[in-house]
């Protein structure tokens, strides 16, 4: 009977990629997990020590020391503002303040440009980021994940041909800066992913890739007769 004299570092190369393999489980399993609640507890914390500030009663309540008592606090005061907001002398009394704002030079923009935004983002009826599209970017052959924000309008869409869409163009692997394109609806393809999906798919730089249902080209034919039945112009009715 022969011994495999090379057997024992066989069994000891096969034990260290176990482990290794263990080990990057393990931390598959864990890190997400991980940083999650670092975020989150980091998230409460800043928005406990705020609160703190603009509140100083808060803080001698001993309410301070209660992990998340600032994000409840912050959250009740800011429903509050919002139904005194709703009521005619909040309104009254916001007209007065961005009366106020548009006269300054530096702020008016700011302050535009951030109410538009959020009215945008958080009203109930916008599309804004809800549509994941291709867009061949920056030349033909490469293609880049986008969101549709809505339909090109005012003077672009005055100024350029066609159904035109604004598509914001993330970049990889801070997603909140990029580049905004004024897209024609027949040159971008529609996906079926969630804007969750792209957003981790941009993120990741690729690694995390959403699964593939299939119904992309249904979905793009779908999209294509909704966008054209849109742009097309009602026919005048005939005088009597």
């Amino acid at each position: 009977m022969t011994i495999n004299e090379n057997e024992p570092e066989i069994v000891k190369r096969g034990l260290l990629a176990r482990l290794r393999g263990w080990f990057f489980t393990g931390l598959l399993v864990t890190a997400p997990v991980l940083l999650t609640v670092y975020i989150t507890w980091a998230a409460i914390e800043l928005i406990d020590g705020q609160v703190n500030k603009l509140i100083p009663a808060f803080s001698t309540w001993s309410l301070g020391d209660i992990p998340g008592a600032g994000l409840l606090v912050g959250g009740v005061l800011i429903t509050l503002i919002g139904a005194v907001a709703a009521g005619f002398l909040g309104r009254w009394i916001i007209r007065l303040g961005e009366s106020l704002l548009n006269r300054m030079p530096v702020v008016r923009t700011i302050y535009g440009a951030t109410k538009q935004i959020l009215e945008t983002v958080i009203s109930a009826q916008s599309d804004a980021f809800r549509e994941v599209v291709l867009v061949e970017y920056p030349r033909r052959g490469l293609w880049v994940i986008g969101f549709v924000t809505g339909a090109t309008k005012g003077e672009v869409a005055r100024m350029v041909p066609g159904s035109n869409v604004n598509v914001f163009i993330p970049t990889t692997p801070n997603p909140t800066s990029g580049f905004l394109l004024f897209c024609p609806v027949k040159d971008i393809i529609y996906l079926d992913m969630t804007n969750e999906e792209a957003v981790k798919l941009v993120v990741s730089g690729g690694i995390v890739s959403p699964p593939d249902r299939g119904n992309v080209a249904a979905k793009n034919v779908k999209k294509a007769a909704a966008k054209k039945a849109a742009t097309k112009k009602p026919a005048a009715k005939k005088a009597r």
